[in-house]
This record gives structure tokens, sequence and C-alpha cells, in this order.
């Protein structure tokens, strides 16, 4: 057994206390992301980008709004063709995610064809059927879709001075969303800097 060296607990210490630093460093970004995700997701930003998309090409004369159009398909496209077939293969699904589904009530030919072997062949049978595969494909298309606006916005406040992205905080008194760079509450009026409590 090698002898005892005080360096070495001074040396494994620092790096506990590196890796401590760092994997904090890692949470508080991730949360911010995330936090940042969650306000852009559910403050309305997502449906005044997806009209500014429809209203420049109904303003250009461009007819259908192409461009939003091509956004949702390449974002369907992102999550159909290359998201899913890995999910399928990492879980024992036997089949792609989009045909996963469950028979409710079979159809009239039912046991002529032994069973369905896809969800256009269920529905084509009358079979009352639950589609939790194309579910899935939905909610994680919604999900695809509002990551691939929060990187365009987060590239554009970037890029610009105007913020698209607004982060937000509870008020304390009414407890309703505020922007964090508030003073006064836009709901209640309170004083968001600590005066009410000094008033009273």
């Amino acid at each position: 057994m090698p002898p005892y060296r005080w360096t070495d607990d001074v040396e494994s210490e620092a790096n506990d206390e590196e890796r401590r630093n760092l994997l904090r460093e890692g949470e508080q970004t991730a949360h911010r992301i995330f936090s940042g995700f969650i306000d852009f997701a559910f403050s309305g930003n997502i449906l005044e980008i997806a009209f500014g998309l429809m209203s420049v090409n109904a303003c250009l004369g461009l007819g259908e709004p192409n461009l939003a159009t091509a956004f949702t398909a390449v974002t369907t496209s992102l999550v159909s063709d290359i998201l899913l077939p890995p999910l399928s293969i990492v879980l024992p699904l036997r089949r792609n995610m989009i045909e996963k589904f469950a028979v409710l009530r079979p159809g009239p030919n039912y046991e002529e064809l032994h069973g369905y072997n896809t969800l256009e062949q269920a529905q084509n049978d009358g079979a009352i059927v639950l589609a939790y595969g194309l579910f899935i494909n939905k909610v994680i298309s919604f999900l695809g879709m509002g990551l691939a606006l929060y990187g365009l916005a987060s590239l554009y406040q970037c890029l610009s001075k105007d913020p698209i992205i607004k982060h937000t905080v509870k008020c304390r008194y009414c407890k309703k969303l505020v922007s964090e760079k508030a003073i006064r509450c836009v709901n209640c009026t309170s004083w968001l800097d600590g005066r009410e409590e000094r008033m009273r």
C-alpha cells in the first residue's frame, strides 16, 4: 500500500469542488433554457410568430402562407422521419410509432384478416381503434415545432435588441405572471421591489 499523502486529499477536494461548480453551472443553464422555453411556448408568442409569418406572405401577395407551411413541413418531417424511427427501434415496438394502435371494437372482416397489420387496414374495415401512435407523433411534432420556434426566437434575440422571449415571474401578491424586469405588477399594481412590506 502506498504511503498516505496529504496532497492527494487536496487535489481530490479541488477536483470535487470543480466538478460541483460545473454541475451547478450546467444545471442553472439547463433551468434557464427550460424556463425560457416554457415562458415562450405558453405566453402566446408562438401564435404571434405564426400569424406574423402568415401575414407577411399575405402582404407579399404569395397567397397561401408558404413560409409557414414550409416551416411546418420541415418540422413534421424532422419528427416523423428522423426522431420517431429511432424511437421505434429503441423501444420494442416491431413497427413504426405512427402505426401503433389498439383495436377497441373489431370490424366485420377481423377474423378473415387474422387481425390488422396497419392502422389504415383497421379503419378501412370499420374497426374502432385507439391510434395512440399517431397521438404520440402529434405531441412530439408540437414539441418539435415549439423548440424550433424557440430556437429561431433565441437566434433573433441574439441578433436584435427587441426581446421576443419574455421571462416571467409570479407576483407575490396576486400570483399572476409578470415580466421579471417589472417594478410593479400590471394586474394588482403592487410594488415588486419590497416597498409593500416596508409600508406596513
